[in-house]
Order: C-alpha cells, then sequence, then structure tokens
C-alpha cells in the first residue's frame, strides 16, 4: 500500500528527505509530482525538464557532497510571480555542509566520471547560487524564468 505525499500550499513546497541515494529518488518523484500538479509539464515542457534535472543534480550533490551522519537534506520548490520576470521557479536543496561551493571548473578531462553537475547547472538556470544557512549548513538554489501562456516557446 502506499500513502500520498500531501501537496502543500499550491505554489510552494517543502520536504525533508534522507541523505541516501534512495532519498535523492523520493526527491526527484516528489518534484516531478508537484510540477506536474502546478501545470508546468504540459504549459512549460523546457522548463520542467531542466527543472527535474536540476533538482537531480542539487540532490545527487546533497547526498555526494553534503552528507553528514544521521542528518537529511531539504528540498523546497516555490512559484512566484512578479511584475518584472513573471513567473519564476526556484528550486532549493539545502544541506548539511556549510561549506562553499567549488568554483566552476573550467577544464573538463574527457574521462573524468564527476564534476559536471554545476557546469550544467549554469547552463540550465536563469540564475543560481548559494547561501548560508544557520548555524552551519548551506542552501543551493536555481531560478527558472517560466515563459507566459501567450508567449510562444520558439520566441526568443
Amino acid at each position: 500500500m502506499t500513502t500520498e505525499i500531501p501537496l502543500d500550499r499550491p505554489r510552494s513546497h517543502t520536504a525533508t528527505l534522507t541523505a541516501t541515494p534512495k532519498g535523492a529518488a523520493i526527491c526527484r518523484r516528489i518534484a516531478r509530482r508537484q510540477l506536474t500538479a502546478w501545470g508546468i509539464n504540459f504549459s512549460h515542457t523546457e522548463p520542467f525538464y531542466s527543472a527535474l534535472l536540476i533538482v537531480a543534480e542539487l540532490a545527487a550533490n546533497a547526498i555526494s557532497h553534503g552528507r553528514v551522519p544521521g542528518r537529511g537534506f531539504e528540498l523546497h520548490l516555490a512559484l512566484t510571480t512578479t511584475v518584472r520576470r513573471g513567473t519564476t521557479l526556484r528550486i532549493e536543496i539545502s544541506d548539511p555542509r556549510g561549506d562553499k561551493l567549488p568554483a566552476l571548473p573550467t577544464v573538463h578531462l574527457p574521462n573524468a566520471q564527476s564534476g559536471r553537475g554545476l557546469t550544467l547547472i549554469d547552463a540550465l538556470a536563469d540564475r543560481w547560487g548559494t547561501i548560508p544557512r544557520h548555524p552551519n549548513s548551506k542552501t543551493v538554489w536555481a531560478e527558472l524564468d517560466l515563459p507566459t501562456a501567450t508567449t510562444a516557446p520558439d520566441a526568443p
């Protein structure tokens, strides 16, 4: 028997997860479910898949590099609408390690098995960064500007 995870307010959702591969998989499922509930998968296909990839990368980083034994990580999704930017999807993953992220590498070795996650996020997100979180943790965030309903998907 499976239980449904209740959704938060219609414009924001937060979940705390274990810092394990299973927790990262659940994080991806929660994000997919919440974005679908907001209708982003139908009206904004490209941002939907970009958001899921960003969530996957940030969750993988949280369980790989931000893990502290006995502490989990947090996913926060929010839709905000402003006059200046229109509708923005903000993705936040908070982990219990307060260390700063390394700068984006300028050169990737062709056979390297890791090290491309932040480069991928930089390419997909309209904006991203990190903020410290009390007492000794950090939040990595990424924002995607969603096109308006009247804007054609191929319009610049």
